[in-house]
């Protein structure tokens, strides 16, 4: 006679997969968030444009194509860009406000694909206020071109 019953003391077969199962559905779920966040950032068609360097000698732009330049600066903040100056905008939704009201006016053609927006973008400037300004002007309907300098 023990102390401990008999069915006690024998191994059962059985092997326990819930911590398992757990464990394979946060996986799934972190992949799906970051395959949806992929999508809406990563494979967006961006096309670069190579900035003048300032010897070389400007092109006038063409008569069927107009150009805003937007900048993004290194604390996050956004510029609307002109020849003279540059002026600072709380937000992106204030930049989206000003391209439908100078294409209302007629400042801007009334087909948003004849308008490049050029982006100018600070080297130590954040993610999350590019893809903001990015995701901002696609959705007012324009077609928005990062700048780069060749080094």
């Amino acid at each position: 006679m023990s102390l401990v019953p008999d069915e006690e003391l024998k191994r059962q077969g059985g092997f326990n997969m819930a911590p398992m199962v757990d464990f394979l559905f946060l996986v799934v779920a972190i992949f799906a968030v970051l395959a949806v966040t992929r999508t809406v950032l990563y494979d967006s068609e961006l096309e670069l444009v190579q900035a003048q360097q300032q010897g070389e000698e400007k092109t006038p732009p063409s008569e069927d194509s107009y150009y805003v330049d937007l900048g993004v600066t290194q604390d996050g903040k956004y510029k609307w860009l002109t020849e003279t100056q540059d002026y600072l905008v709380e937000n992106t939704e204030m930049i989206k406000t000003e391209l439908k009201r100078q294409q209302m006016n007629g400042l801007l053609p009334p087909d948003s694909a004849r308008t490049k927006v050029l982006l100018h973008i600070d080297k130590g400037a954040e993610w999350g206020a590019i893809a903001s300004l990015i995701l901002t002007v696609r959705e007012a309907g324009f077609s928005i071109h990062p700048l780069y300098e060749a080094e």
